[in-house]
């Protein structure tokens, strides 16, 4: 793709393999939704897994190799990849047989929603009562629907060469994500429709304007398709939470779904490099196609976000490192937690859906060792060893939004050394990745206070990466 070529994300195309006509009668209504002067991108989907995990070629013997060059080198030349070391690429994922994860409850979100909201009315938890009495005042719906749709081509400018460009150019970005995401807070707070109706009338807009389909990318400049990354899954997370709430709007619940499973499919067709092909990007992509999948019954979607933790966890060093994130050098620690971020909420997706991706084992490894080692390195960064080195950037363990993963893992799993990590840092809130946390997710005999000396946390945008 050349670099000053804009990208346009309209139709699915077809492709060998699917048969005929597309099967899903969602996908028979798509290409309707085109509209803008951009040219379309002939994009390919995400090929389905086809054969059987076990057949997976792997790298050889990663827990015997060694750091000193050779044996990654090795072991790329014996697959014949042009990857780092370690890494599943994109065609040993198309291997991955998935078939068994299908959507068992499309109106699921990712926390049991009125479970939740039956337990915040009966609750004394300061955290929690205190959390739901800013979230239920709520944002004016008409000020949100006068906010107008990124229906334009969206170009943003790389976060590292210019961060005050980035950030004011991410502006729009942002405030749609507060938007969609202040939005089911306030309707869970609330318990009042009227917040899960404006969500959807909001999202509606945007759907009939096919917002956030047009973004400049370029291998050399793909920071605008690494952005929408997240206002995709903002959008699909906070809808899970309004659409069950919402049954007078059945014309505009079915544009939101044909908008975003077409999203969905045409932004993640796009493959990437050798490192946002798999790394932390991929994540983010599988993030967004987990949960619009389940919304939009889109069994390969979901598929496609469960192949990110079975990738994670093929990657994964006799430490408990994610190889790509390591690559990162001083941020390694800071990409490490952030890949995080994004697999344990695809697990949390997978989880209401029947499938228990905490417990999942791949090649000895399970998230908890991940868990585990990005903790030692906020320790004590000699835990990189020789992965990565030790003056390691730290500046992102004063953002909230970089730890509220945290809650969601804790719901599966009593680990003390986190519950303390967490505890002067509550409340926990990720504008786009999971929302209020926190809220949604702690245990109200976890902690019943805030720690007063806890600086508060601001929702920052952490799209930049």
């Amino acid at each position: 793709m050349s670099g000053n070529e804009k990208t346009k994300l309209r139709s699915r195309p077809r492709r060998p393999g699917f048969g005929g006509a597309l099967r899903n009668p969602i996908r028979r209504t798509l290409g309707a939704l085109s509209t803008g002067p951009v040219a379309p991108r002939r994009a390919t989907r995400p090929i389905p897994p086809r054969t059987k995990v076990g057949r997976l070629r792997t790298i050889a013997s990663r827990k015997s190799l060694s750091r000193d060059g050779m044996a990654p080198l090795l072991s790329a030349m014996l697959l014949g990849l042009a990857m780092p070391a370690h890494a599943m690429t994109y065609e040993q994922r198309q291997q991955l047989d998935l078939s068994s994860y299908v959507v068992t409850a499309p109106d699921a979100s990712y926390f049991d929603v009125e479970a939740r909201m039956a337990l915040l009315d009966k609750t004394d938890n300061d955290i929690l009562l205190n959390r739901s009495a800013q979230l239920a005042r709520g944002p004016s719906c008409r000020q949100m629907l006068a906010k107008p749709p990124l229906d334009g081509v969206i170009r943003i400018p790389g976060y590292y060469p210019s961060p005050e460009a980035w950030e004011l150019a991410s502006v729009p970005l942002f405030e749609f994500e507060d938007a969609v995401t202040n939005l089911a807070g306030a309707y869970v707070a609330s318990g009042d429709g009227y917040y899960a109706d404006c969500l959807v009338r909001f999202l509606d807009k945007w759907a009939r304007q096919d917002a956030i389909a047009s973004f400049y990318y370029s291998r050399h400049d793909p920071q605008a398709w690494y952005s929408t990354e997240s206002l995709i899954f903002a959008a699909a997370f906070a809808y899970s939470i309004a659409r069950p709430a919402v049954d007078d709007r059945p014309q505009a619940i079915e544009r939101i779904d044909r908008w975003l499973n077409r999203l969905a499919w045409t932004h993640s067709s796009i493959r990437g490099g050798k490192g946002d092909c798999c790394n932390n990007h991929f994540y983010r992509r599988a993030l967004y196609a987990s949960m619009i999948g389940v919304l939009t019954k889109d069994d390969e979607l979901f598929q496609f976000g469960v192949s990110a933790v079975y990738s994670a966890l093929s990657d994964m060093t006799p430490e408990g490192a994610f190889p790509l994130e390591m690559a990162r050098g001083r941020r390694a620690s800071h990409y490490q937690n952030y890949a995080l971020i994004y697999l344990v909420n695809i697990m949390q997706v997978a989880y209401r859906q029947g499938y228990d991706l905490f417990a999942l084992e791949r090649h000895g490894h399970t998230i908890d060792d991940a868990v585990q080692f990005v903790l030692d390195t906020f320790e004590d960064p000699a835990a990189l060893g020789d992965l990565a080195t030790h003056a390691q950037y730290r500046g992102f363990l004063d953002d909230a939004q970089y730890l509220a993963w945290m809650e969601i893992y804790l719901r599966h799993r009593d680990d003390l050394r986190l519950s303390e990590y967490v505890r002067p840092r509550r409340p926990l809130d990720n504008r786009s990745a999971g929302g209020y946390a926190t809220f949604y997710f702690m245990d109200p005999g976890a902690q019943r206070r805030a720690i007063p000396d806890a600086e508060p946390d601001r929702l920052a945008g952490i799209e930049r990466h």
